[in-house]
Formats: structure tokens, C-alpha cells, sequence
């Protein structure tokens, strides 16, 4: 089968891409940061922190994949197939460690057990949208060019997805005080 014209989309994954690798950066600096000046007890930050940068890998991967030259739709098929199947495998264990987490943090006090807008934001929305992009391995068969903006889409989505929790972890992190010294 003949490559796919993904010429056109040539500045969007630039740009995409661009902004997923510098938030990456921009949040290990934050982390760091914030940790370092505030010392903020470091329990269940990988249970947040880890997912954003999974899913801004997941959005700089993308862009990388759909800039390579002579992409055909068996190419994208599988890649967009794997690339799904694999982000909702990480959002089913991102949600069992959001249980354990809450299950192992309900004796302690100081201790933050996540609430429903942790569940919509570090589980179920990315999970949906790596669900969405599994989909598009077979769309693309059928309407390769609904699949390419189906994609574009739902990069944007777990951009927007990785902006918010970043953010939210950001805040959490400066309006939570150090820890209690023991």
C-alpha cells in the first residue's frame, strides 16, 4: 500500500511534539524544585508524577512516529494498535496502584488518598483516550484520513490531560507544608 500524504501534518507534530518533550523537562525541574524548597514528603508522588510524564512521552512518541517518512497504513495500524493497547494497560495499573495507594493510606492522617477527580484525571480520561487510539488501529483501514485527525485529537487530549495534572500536582505540592519532624 501506498504511504500515507502525512506531509500535511508535518507543523502540528512539531509543535505537539515540541511542547510534550519541554513540559516533560519543565516537570522533573518543578518537581525538583518544589521538593527541594518545600520538602514535601515524597509518598504517592510516583502514583501522579509518573503517569503525566507517561503520558507526554505518549504525545512526543506519536509526533516522532507520524514524522517519519513513508508511514503506510499497516505502519499505523500497528503502531497506533500497540501504542493504545499499551496505554490501557498502564491505565488499569495506574488504577490498581491508585487503590493500593488509598488502601495503604487510610490509617494516617497527614496521608492524601486520592478522590474522584484524581480517578477521572490519572485513570479514566487517559485511559479512554489510549482506548481511543487502539481503535484508530483499525479506523485506519477503513477512513485513514478520519484516523490521522482521530489521532491529532487525542494527542491533544493527553496533552491537555498531562498540562492539568502537572498543574495539579505543582499545586498540591506548594500548599501542602513540610512534614511534621519526628
Amino acid at each position: 500500500m501506498e504511504p500515507l500524504p502525512l506531509s500535511h501534518w508535518e507543523n502540528f507534530y512539531v509543535i505537539v511534539g515540541s511542547a510534550a518533550a519541554g513540559l516533560t523537562g519543565l516537570t522533573f525541574v518543578v518537581i525538583a524544585l518544589i521538593r527541594d524548597v518545600a520538602n514535601v514528603r515524597p509518598t504517592g508522588l510516583s502514583a501522579f508524577v509518573t503517569p503525566t510524564i507517561v503520558h507526554f512521552g505518549g504525545v512526543l512518541a506519536l509526533a516522532a512516529f507520524l514524522s517519519m517518512p513513508d508511514l503506510t497504513v499497516t505502519i499505523l495500524s500497528a503502531a497506533f494498535a500497540l501504542g493504545g493497547l499499551a496505554g490501557v494497560a498502564y491505565g488499569l495499573f495506574i488504577a490498581g496502584r491508585l487503590r493500593g495507594f488509598a488502601g495503604s493510606m487510610r490509617g494516617q492522617d497527614s496521608a492524601y488518598v486520592p478522590v474522584r477527580e484524581d480517578w477521572i484525571w490519572n485513570v479514566v480520561l487517559p485511559t479512554l483516550a489510549y482506548a481511543a487510539l487502539l481503535v484508530t488501529g483499525v479506523l485506519v483501514w477503513h477512513h485513514p484520513v478520519a484516523a490521522l485527525h482521530a489521532v491529532a485529537a487525542l494527542s491533544l487530549v493527553l496533552l491537555f490531560i498531562g498540562i492539568r495534572n502537572a498543574w495539579d500536582i505543582a499545586v498540591w505540592m506548594t500548599t501542602h507544608g513540610p512534614p511534621p519532624s519526628q
